[in-house]
């Protein structure tokens, strides 16, 4: 079968959806990793507000939910989908198995980056007087910009990964065309035109995270 015009908008609708749950699980997955990723470096022994037993179980919770494949998670939290959503099927119902997934792997990312903060800096500014929400927002944060944004286009790459893998129950965007068409009916031009256009978009979205980076970084 070759492509033809409701094939292309087909293709156009599946790359539309996989942008809106790429963008929209991996805004959500920040607004929860970020501020974990925070909590687990100042928590941690040798923070500037160590505490171990929080920053042990923040640790665990973390890692567990990292060790579980998207695969077996998304079967997994269905009914949380359908309570959420009401269904289990469609790019709207992907979003919340990509956000428990992808929330603790942004926390690792945002802990790395926050670590290569110079510790100098940080102690200078504890030294004159700085409270740990200002060194925070103020000192980790700021140095940390080039390395968070890096981070941001990593994890938005691997969510996009997700995103196709949720077609094998229906999640909607080009991973389910690409399973619908390409695997199950051996349409090999629509498959090849999935694999295409999702490559493109890994290439957009990292391309864009090292423009921004390299801008935001002072060392140059």
């Amino acid at each position: 079968m070759m492509l033809n015009s409701s094939t292309g908008i087909m293709i156009a609708k599946g790359l539309l959806e996989t942008l809106y749950m790429t963008v929209s699980s991996t805004s959500a997955a920040y607004l929860i990793g970020l501020p974990l990723g925070i909590i687990l470096v100042v928590t941690a022994e040798g923070g500037i507000l160590p505490r171990p037993a929080l920053n042990k179980i923040l640790n665990i919770v973390v890692n567990l939910t990292r060790s579980v494949p998207f695969l077996i998670l998304l079967i997994a939290v269905l009914p949380i989908t359908r309570f959420i959503t009401g269904t289990t099927i469609g790019s709207t119902a992907t979003i919340v198995p990509l956000i428990i997934a992808a929330a603790p792997f942004v926390a690792r990312l945002v802990e790395s980056s926050i670590k290569e903060v110079d510790k100098g800096i940080i102690e200078a500014g504890l030294s004159m007087g700085a409270t740990p929400f200002e060194i925070i927002t103020k000192v980790m944060i700021p140095e940390a910009k080039p390395s968070l944004i890096v981070g941001g286009a990593i994890a938005t790459t691997t969510i996009l990964g997700y995103s196709a893998m949720a077609g094998i129950v229906g999640g909607g965007g080009l991973g389910d065309i690409a399973i619908r068409y390409g695997y199950y009916r051996y349409q090999n031009d629509i498959m090849i035109a999935t694999v295409v256009l999702l490559i493109v978009v890994v290439q957009v979205f990292q391309d864009i995270g090292m423009k921004i980076s390299l801008k935001q970084d002072k060392r140059r």
